[in-house]
């Protein structure tokens, strides 16, 4: 672990590495951008419904305030009329509310895109180590966060000292409006200054947003150990699968040694490869390979072979052909059926000469019809 940290996080990440820093709800994320659209929504809405609160709080305010001696002391139609004054504020605050929370989900989703995990709820004790705290506060991260800190606080209040100063003769003849209008205008003024000063945050997400997925790009880096141990894990430890792999041959070769007594004809090259074929007359299909080697698995084969009497031919080209263009326990191509069946023709008489039912063949002809493709 110590190894790893010490090296320089430079590759990119692997695809299972993404997928699983979505499954942690590891993905980049603005801020800045989500405050900044919440805030900005919230501006515009409240200069759209801000009138009808306005409006709405006035009738309100009225209805509350004339009430007769009898409704001043019955605390039952106190109750009755609450439904009836409240619901004025219902539709521009439902209104409200629906933009503020679309402005959040938005905010949210438009950096890194929409994903919900339920990891990102469990504690995470790590970060109450306090020297990881201490790091992120000393490092570049906590760097960058204190001149975001410090440029918001000077752009908050450099904007809302211009808007004060823009709608200061407004704000200031506010008392010699009448009432409800003063109402209604003075929720018009903090709407304008409120969408002022959350204009003026734009700059500082625009900074933010290309800051926070280079952030979260150098998190997702990988040291060359870490690619190289999740490779070995998704393939499998390079020692194991050599293993694996020469048990499979070893148990390959056991099972082509046991079909070889029933092979009818072993094509050698003669000293590197050897092919045994098995041809059912009596069948619909080809010749099929039960057993090929090179080398040593190439002797053992002819040793077996000769043990059980059958016939041993050389023929190299016809032997590197099958050898290489066939696998065991599968049918010759059909480019090479010319060439072997002029030599089962030669194995057939050479097993009737045996038994002293014709005369010796003669020998086979190594310039058998093999096709340039299959000469290897």
């Amino acid at each position: 672990m110590a190894a790893d940290d010490a090296q320089e996080r430079t590759e990119d990440p692997t695809e299972k590495k993404k997928s699983k820093a979505l499954e942690k709800g590891q993905i980049a994320r603005s801020r800045e951008l989500s405050t900044t659209l919440v805030l900005i929504a919230s501006a515009a809405a409240l200069l759209l419904v801000g009138r009808g609160m306005a409006e709405a709080l006035f009738r309100i305010f009225q209805r509350a305030f004339n009430l007769s001696r009898e409704e001043t002391w019955d605390m039952a139609h106190a109750f009755q009329i609450l439904p009836s004054v409240l619901g004025e504020l219902v539709i521009p605050m439902a209104f409200y509310m629906v933009i503020v929370v679309i402005a959040g989900v938005y905010g949210n989703i438009a950096l890194g895109g929409y994903n919900f995990t339920w990891k990102t709820a469990k504690p995470d004790f790590s970060k109450l180590n306090p020297l990881k705290g201490l790091k992120r506060m000393f490092g570049p991260n906590g760097a960058v966060e204190l001149i975001k800190a410090a440029a918001k606080f000077i752009v908050v209040a450099v904007s809302a000292y211009l808007a004060l100063r823009l709608f200061q003769d407004e704000v200031l003849h506010l008392d010699l409006e009448m009432y409800p209008r003063n109402l209604v205008h003075s929720v018009e003024l903090v709407g304008w200054m409120f969408l002022i000063i959350c204009c003026a945050m734009i700059p500082i997400a625009i900074f933010d947003v290309p800051w926070s997925k280079h952030k979260h790009d150098q998190q997702m880096k990988m040291t060359k150990q870490e690619v190289k141990d999740e490779r070995k894990n998704a393939e499998g430890d390079p020692q194991i699968k050599g293993r694996i792999r020469r048990l499979q041959y070893q148990a390959a070769a056991k099972r082509m040694m046991q079909a070889v007594p029933k092979a009818d004809v072993v094509v050698t090259n003669p000293t590197h490869y050897s092919v045994a074929l098995v041809y059912d007359q009596s069948g619909n299909r080809a010749p099929v390979v039960v057993a090929k080697g090179a080398d040593e698995l190439a002797m053992h084969i002819r040793k077996i072979a000769a043990a059980h009497d059958i016939p041993l031919v050389a023929s190299p080209l016809l032997a590197r052909a099958i050898y290489y263009s066939t696998e065991a326990d599968h049918e010759i191509p059909e480019q090479l059926f010319m060439a072997v069946a002029q030599l089962l023709a030669y194995v057939y008489q050479l097993k009737a000469w045996r038994r002293g039912k014709a005369k010796r063949p003669k020998p086979l002809n190594q310039n058998l019809p093999i096709p340039p493709e299959f000469r290897f």
